[in-house]
């Protein structure tokens, strides 16, 4: 197994865990913080904007996961890849989101 796929897979969960709040909070109708806002990442987003961004997220994660190579769920490598994205990218959009929405960040007391 060429290691490149599994860098393509670590990354492919990231996209993946990114999509989720855009897409769910856009859904909701609800504004969301991206990179389009002003000041990118810290203004909110109009809903239909977080569903474009989320939709290109999970469209990216679809050709960095399904399209690289030949992702087996069986392969543990490959799902451990997967899964390490997605962890990572849902730590480091807990702690940047929730100093806006209420979340517990490390420098809360």
């Amino acid at each position: 197994m060429n290691w490149l796929h599994d860098v393509s897979y670590l990354f492919g969960g990231a996209f993946l865990s990114n999509a989720v709040p855009h897409f769910v909070s856009g859904v909701m109708g609800r504004p969301f913080q991206s990179p389009f806002a002003k000041p990118p990442g810290r203004g909110l987003s109009s809903s239909s904007v977080n569903v474009l961004w989320g939709f290109a997220n999970f469209a990216i994660a679809y050709l960095l996961i399904v399209r690289v190579g030949n992702f087996d769920l069986r392969a543990t490598d490959q799902v451990v890849a997967l899964g390490v994205g997605v962890l990572l990218m849902g730590v480091v959009s807990a702690l940047a989101f929730g100093r806006f929405h209420g979340g517990n960040s490390p420098t809360d007391s």
